[in-house]
């Protein structure tokens, strides 16, 4: 039997040291909130945070 409502984890993604160092840049320029960036990336606020 399956289990309902279940979704299967997302695997792990990486990135480079320059596209975390951009996404940094980007939420603390004040222009976007850090929800609007991380929208924009397709990123989760904790990821943008940390």
């Amino acid at each position: 039997m399956e289990s309902v409502g279940k979704e299967k984890p997302h695997p792990r993604r990486s990135f480079t040291p320059e596209f975390k160092a951009e996404i940094v840049d980007l939420s603390r320029r004040g222009n976007r909130s850090v929800g609007q960036v991380t929208m924009g990336f397709d990123l989760t606020g904790t990821a943008v945070r940390d």
